[in-house]
């Protein structure tokens, strides 16, 4: 009743303009160590009654859910349910407000910033009204280009993949924060305290990750990289070497000869030109990003593994690109506190950052199926866990959700893998990105 009244009062004042926003707080019962049939509810499948032998996990950049997938709802919407405008940011200059609008060019101008403190700030409490302003710089003093999107005409395959398989509305980065600290909670369920792109510490080298679960399991895995593997900032990945982390090529043939391990971590290019850098981080060409994982979502069709194998595909945070959401309260890992320095917005792991795009493409994978139940990247840690029995690296991991809804076990609709536009990269808008003037963001931790 206490917690029920308190809400109740925080959703008065969120209807009178004295707080963000009224909204529900996460629910932790789970701690680490939890199993998954200790946490799924009754009757759910864990374990060898998923069947699915082979994972396939990838992580893209930068990008959020409203920049490259807000318009694949409103260009699919009837007449009669047109979509109402997205709310709108204010001009820093004092013009009128901004709105979101079809971003033309293909590569920025300058960087989206999205650090801890940034992305804080255009989230402003529940507002999500600071993009433009944390991202006004000389070449862009708006900062509008945080609001620009993209559609079905700028991502053919992406459009196609997403409206094919399932796909969720509701998945969120980990934290309010960049690449690094996401990236370690797909991988660890926790930064360890880290909010910035900097390295762990040595003992944070050696925690537990999802890699100890699996070699403790004899789950076989491996990580296959384009130029940099992330995952080579976990020490006892390091030691295995080259017999768990190689390069992209062997992924194509190990699917193609049938050899993939249970789980397997594709890493796209980070570095390169704008239209060589696979991983579609500003000013990156995202079609070159969106060829990339065509030709890795190719290798599982034609793949003897298809019939029982599931890919999972996300970006590690929102870019500083606009999302009208606001991340809800999240389970904290309960194992470090933010290590905030001098001037850092004080805040703690209790909240998901922005939405990004999501999608399951497997055999198993509902037809054309929307998911809106929260999620973040533990989600895909946490069904990793469920399929094997593994026990939860910490609370959030423990409490995610395992992302079963977006299978349909039963009758699996893609045995026979769908058909899919080419993924191409547009001659004249890719042209016009190399040699463009590109500025570092301005708050690039």
């Amino acid at each position: 009743m206490k917690r029920l009244v308190l809400l109740l009062i925080a959703c008065a004042l969120a209807a009178s303009g004295l707080t963000g926003g009224c909204e529900r707080p996460a629910d932790c019962r789970f701690a680490a160590g939890a199993l998954p049939a200790d946490t799924l509810p009754p009757g759910s499948r864990h374990g060898a009654q998923i069947p699915i032998d082979h994972v396939v996990v990838l992580m893209q950049e930068n990008r959020s859910f409203d920049h490259y997938f807000d318009q694949l709802f409103r260009e699919n919407a009837p007449p009669e349910r047109r979509l109402a405008p997205l709310p709108p940011n204010p001009d820093p200059t004092g013009g009128p407000p901004i709105y979101p609008f079809r971003q033309a060019s293909l590569c920025e101008v300058a960087d989206v910033t999205h650090s801890w403190n940034a992305s804080h700030q255009q989230w402003n409490g529940g507002r999500n009204d600071g993009f433009t302003a944390t991202n006004a710089v000389p070449q862009d003093p708006s900062g509008s280009r945080a609001l620009g999107q993209y559609g079905g005409a700028d991502l053919p395959y992406y459009y196609a993949l997403y409206s094919t398989f399932a796909m969720s509305d509701r998945h969120f980065a980990s934290l309010l924060g960049p690449t690094y600290p996401n990236r370690l909670f797909l991988m660890a369920g926790t930064s360890y305290g880290h909010i910035r792109n900097d390295f762990p510490s040595e003992p944070d080298q050696y925690a537990p990750s999802v890699f100890d679960r699996l070699t403790e399991a004899g789950v076989s895995w491996k990580v296959y990289f384009s130029d940099l593997p992330f995952s080579s900032m976990f020490a006892r990945v390091r030691a295995f070497g080259a017999a768990r982390s190689v390069t992209i090529d062997q992924f194509y043939a190990d699917a193609a000869a049938g050899a993939l391990p249970q789980v397997a971590f594709v890493e796209p290019a980070y570095f390169g030109g704008p239209n060589d850098e696979t991983d579609e981080h500003p000013p990156a060409n995202p079609q070159a990003g969106q060829r990339f994982v065509a030709g890795v979502v190719k290798a599982l069709f034609e793949s003897p593994l298809w019939p029982r194998s599931a890919f999972f595909l996300t970006y590690d945070e929102h870019g500083g690109y606009y999302d009208h959401v606001p991340p809800p309260p999240a389970c904290a890992p309960g194992d470090f506190a933010p290590l905030l320095r001098p001037g850092d917005v004080v805040a703690d792991f209790d909240r998901y950052g922005f939405r990004v795009p999501f999608v399951l493409v497997s055999p198993y994978a509902r037809a054309h199926y929307v998911s809106h139940r929260v999620q973040d990247h533990a989600s895909i840690l946490r069904f990793i866990e469920t399929r094997f029995d593994l026990p939860a690296l910490t609370a959030r991991d423990a409490n995610a959700d395992p992302l079963l809804d977006l299978f349909d076990f039963e009758n699996p609709p893609f045995m026979i893998p769908p058909a899919l536009p080419e993924a191409t990269l547009d001659p004249d808008r890719s042209e016009a990105c190399v040699g463009a003037p590109f500025a570092p963001a301005t708050d690039p931790e």
